[in-house]
């Protein structure tokens, strides 16, 4: 085999393609394979293989519409911190680019009982839960070119019933980690269109 520095050295499997064997010195052909030179293009990298836009080019360029939730409730606080995280997770908190692409979002929250006392019959944790629909429209031909659907669904403890603050505090907790893990889920969701297509 050819001696090759560490840094060329292939670790994985190798595939062999006709007219790949070469011949090793005096096993009359019995050959090895090369592995091919792979080109790998990180998700978030900052330069593209193909000269193209980058991921974050293009995600910058996804307008967010307003969530719809009714004023004053938590609902709406949940939409402004989903919105908010998903302009920061687009554009890394720099200016926007001329819009391409239109996100709409619609979220609903759901809240369970999980462990309940046996003696008084309250509850000791509850899950919290967010649902969420989601629609990319391409702007230029008004086609909608990614919809779908993401939820998540947190568990906090209620420490006794005498600690209502603490219980409002566990809920408001819950409340952001499902928000983050929503945004989370639709930037992925993106970011596998404006990259694979799909």
């Amino acid at each position: 085999m050819m001696d090759l520095p560490a840094a060329q050295m292939h670790r994985g499997p190798v595939e062999c393609h006709y007219g790949e064997r070469k011949a090793l010195d005096g096993q009359g052909g019995v050959g090895d394979c090369r592995p091919r030179r792979r080109l790998l293009q990180p998700l978030y990298g900052e330069r593209s293989l193909t000269g193209g836009p980058v991921l974050r080019d293009q995600l910058s360029a996804v307008d967010i519409v307003q969530i719809e939730a009714p004023k004053g409730s938590d609902e709406a606080r949940l939409a402004v911190e989903i919105r908010n995280a998903l302009l920061f997770d687009f554009s890394g908190g720099g200016s926007a680019a001329p819009p391409t692409h239109r996100l709409k979002i619609a979220i609903s929250s759901t809240r369970a009982a999980i462990i309940v006392d046996v003696n008084t019959s309250r509850p000791d944790i509850e899950n919290y839960g967010i649902n969420a629909t989601y629609s990319l429209t391409e702007i230029a031909t008004a086609k909608v070119v990614v919809t779908g659907q993401t939820f998540s669904r947190v568990s906090y403890d209620i420490p006794g019933q005498a600690q209502r603050f603490a219980r409002l505090r566990g809920l408001r907790d819950a409340e952001t980690r499902a928000a983050k893990v929503i945004a989370e889920n639709v930037r992925s969701r993106l970011a596998s269109y404006f990259i694979a297509g799909t």
